[in-house]
C-alpha cells in the first residue's frame, strides 16, 4: 500500500531536481552571457567583523576605514586598464564623478558639532549600496538644532561593490552599536537620543530599537525617523543565496551578481551583488520575528515612538508590510506614518496602472488604530497638496491645504527620492549650483534609441528628490521640539500595549483595506 506514495514521491523529488537544475542551467547562462565584471566586482577589501568593530571605538572604525579607503585606491583605482579610464567610472582618478576630487567625501563616516554644548544627539543609517551623503541634509537640521550628528560607513559600503558581496547584517548591526556608544559620548547620558535610518538604515534602527529593550546595555533611543524603511521586501530575496550557486565555478563568477552595472553615480553602487539582497533579507526576516515575538510578549510598550515618511507605491519595499508588520504592533505612544500618495492629476489616467491608482486605499485601515496616519495628495482640478490626518483611535480626517504641487510630468514619490530636496546637487531637478560632484544627474531627461546610454532608461526615470522635503524637515523639526509627546487617553505606552485580541483586530484591518468609505477615514481623492 505504501508503494504508490513512494512512487508519488519519488517523482516529485525528480521534478523538484529537474526544475532546480533547470533554474541554475537558466541562471548559468544567463551569467555566462552578461556583462564582463570589473575590477571593483572581484576586488573585496577587508572591511572590520561583527566582533572587531563591537571590540573597537570611533577612533578605531575610522582608521580602519581610511586603510580601507587606500586599499581600494592601491588595488582598482591605480590599477585600472586604460579601457575603464572614462569619465563615466567613478574610480578612475581622473573622471569628474572620482570621490576622491571632492573637497568633502560623503562616502565616508562623518559627525557634525552644534555651535554649542549638544542638547542630544542622533545617529544616521544610510541604506543598502549606498552612503552617508544620503542623509546629509536632514543630518544638518539636527546639527542646527543642536544635536551632535555621528553618519556611519555601514560596513561593505562607500567602497566597490564587491565591498557587499560576503558582509554580514551582523556587522551592519555592529557598527550601528557603535554609533550610537559614539554619539552618546558626546552630550549628557540624559539627552535625548533619535536614530534616523532610510531604507535598510531603518531596519537597522528599528532592530536596534528592539534589541535595546532585551538587552539593558544598550541605549535605548528616545524617537525614530524612519525613511522608506525595509520592513519587508520581495520574496525573491529569500532564494537570492540559490540564485548565485553557479559562481561556485569560476566561469560563471557573474552569477554571484544581480546587477552589473557602469559606476557613474559617486556616492552610490550601481552593481548589486546576490549577497547584499541575501544580507537584507536575512535582516528584515529576523526583524519581523523579533517584533512579533515582542508584540506577543507585551514588551514592545516602551520602544521609542516612530514617525515613518513613505511613499504608497515602492518598488523596493512593501508598504504594506510597513503597516502591518510594524506599526500595527506598536503601542499607544503617539508613533506616526506619513504616507505620499501618487499624483492624481488626470494627464496620468491613462497611463498609472490600476493597482498604483489604488494603493492609498490598499494600505490605509478601516477601522481605528493606536497610531497617527497623515497623507500628503494632489486634490484635482488644480492638483494642489493637502494634508490628511487621522488621528489615532479615531477614523475621522482632518484636511489641510499646503503650498505645494506635485512637478509637471512626476506622477509618484519613489523609494530613493524621499531624503533629498529638489536642490541637491547630485539628485535634484533643480540642483544647488554651489556644489557639484561632477553631474547631475536629477536633471537628467534623456530621449533617444535604446543601448544608446551607459545605464537603463528606466532608471533615469524614477524620480530621485522629494518636492516635498520641506514638509519632511518642517516635521522633524516639530519632532526635535517635542521631545515627549504624551500617549493618547494619558496612559503611558508602558501600561497599555496592545493586546493579542487588539493585534489581531490591527492586522485584520490591514487585510481588509480596500476603497475608504462611510464607516472609514474620508480621503478627497
Amino acid at each position: 500500500m505504501y508503494r504508490p506514495i513512494l512512487t508519488a514521491l519519488k517523482r516529485l523529488v525528480i521534478l523538484v531536481l529537474v526544475v532546480l537544475l533547470s533554474v541554475l542551467g537558466m541562471r548559468a547562462w544567463d551569467a555566462w552571457r552578461g556583462a564582463p565584471l570589473h575590477t571593483w566586482h572581484t576586488f573585496e577589501p577587508h572591511e572590520l567583523t561583527a566582533a572587531q568593530i563591537d571590540a573597537t571605538d570611533w577612533k578605531g572604525y575610522l582608521a580602519a576605514e581610511n586603510a580601507l579607503f587606500d586599499e581600494v585606491k592601491r588595488n582598482v583605482t591605480d590599477k585600472l586598464p586604460p579601457a575603464d579610464q572614462i569619465a563615466t567610472n567613478r574610480y578612475y582618478a581622473g573622471a569628474p564623478i572620482y570621490p576622491g576630487r571632492f573637497a568633502t567625501d560623503w562616502n565616508r563616516s562623518y559627525q557634525m558639532a552644534p555651535d554649542g554644548p549638544p542638547v542630544g544627539t542622533v545617529v544616521m543609517l544610510h541604506g543598502l549600496t549606498d552612503s552617508p551623503y544620503s542623509l546629509r541634509h536632514i543630518a544638518r537640521v539636527y546639527r542646527n538644532q543642536g544635536f551632535f550628528v555621528v553618519a556611519i560607513r555601514l560596513p561593505g559600503h562607500g567602497t566597490v561593490p564587491s565591498g557587499l558581496s560576503h558582509v554580514q547584517w551582523a556587522d551592519w548591526m555592529a557598527a550601528t552599536r557603535l554609533a550610537v556608544r559614539e554619539a552618546r559620548s558626546h552630550a549628557d547620558p540624559h539627552a535625548p537620543l533619535h536614530l534616523v535610518g532610510f531604507s535598510n538604515g531603518g531596519a537597522l534602527a528599528m532592530k536596534y530599537a528592539l534589541d535595546a529593550i532585551e538587552d539593558p546595555k544598550l541605549a535605548r533611543p528616545d524617537r525614530l525617523i524612519l525613511i522608506s524603511p525595509m520592513i519587508g521586501i520581495t520574496r525573491f530575496a529569500r532564494f537570492a543565496g540559490i540564485a548565485g550557486l553557479p559562481a561556485l565555478l569560476p566561469a560563471f563568477a557573474r552569477a554571484s551578481w544581480l546587477d552589473v552595472v557602469p559606476e557613474f553615480n559617486p556616492f552610490k553602487y550601481n552593481s548589486f551583488p546576490v549577497n547584499g539582497a541575501r544580507q537584507a533579507y536575512l535582516l528584515t526576516d529576523v526583524l519581523q520575528g523579533q517584533l512579533q515575538r515582542l508584540g506577543q510578549s507585551n514588551q514592545l510598550g516602551d520602544i521609542a515612538p516612530v514617525l515613518t515618511f513613505q511613499s504608497v507605491v515602492d518598488f523596493t519595499v512593501s508598504t504594506a508590510a510597513v503597516m502591518r508588520s510594524l506599526y500595527a504592533l506598536l503601542p499607544d505612544n503617539g508613533s506616526e506614518i506619513v504616507l505620499f500618495d501618487v499624483n492624481r492629476d488626470h494627464a496620468f489616467d491613462v497611463l498609472m496602472r490600476p493597482s498604483s491608482s489604488t494603493a492609498l486605499s490598499r494600505v490605509l485601515p478601516t477601522r481605528p488604530q493606536r497610531f497617527r496616519i497623515t497623507v500628503l495628495g494632489s486634490v484635482p482640478p488644480d492638483d494642489a497638496m493637502v494634508e490628511t490626518t487621522i488621528e489615532a483611535h479615531s477614523t475621522e480626517s482632518h484636511t489641510r491645504p499646503l503650498s505645494l504641487h506635485y512637478p509637471p510630468g512626476v506622477f509618484s514619490m519613489s523609494h530613493v527620492s524621499l531624503p533629498f530636496p529638489l536642490d541637491d546637487s547630485l539628485y535634484g531637478t533643480t540642483p544647488n549650483p554651489d556644489e557639484f560632484y561632477g553631474t547631475h544627474l536629477g536633471t537628467q531627461a534623456p530621449r533617444g534609441e535604446r543601448g544608446a546610454l551607459v545605464l537603463n532608461i528606466d532608471a533615469m526615470m524614477r524620480m530621485a528628490s522629494n518636492p516635498f522635503f520641506a514638509y519632511v524637515l518642517d516635521r522633524v523639526r516639530e519632532l526635535i521640539a517635542n521631545p515627549a509627546p504624551p500617549p493618547s487617553h494619558g496612559e503611558t505606552a508602558s501600561e497599555k500595549p496592545p493586546s493579542d485580541a487588539e493585534r489581531k483586530a490591527m492586522e485584520k484591518a490591514f487585510e481588509e483595506a480596500g476603497d475608504i468609505d462611510g464607516n472609514g477615514a474620508q480621503i478627497p481623492w
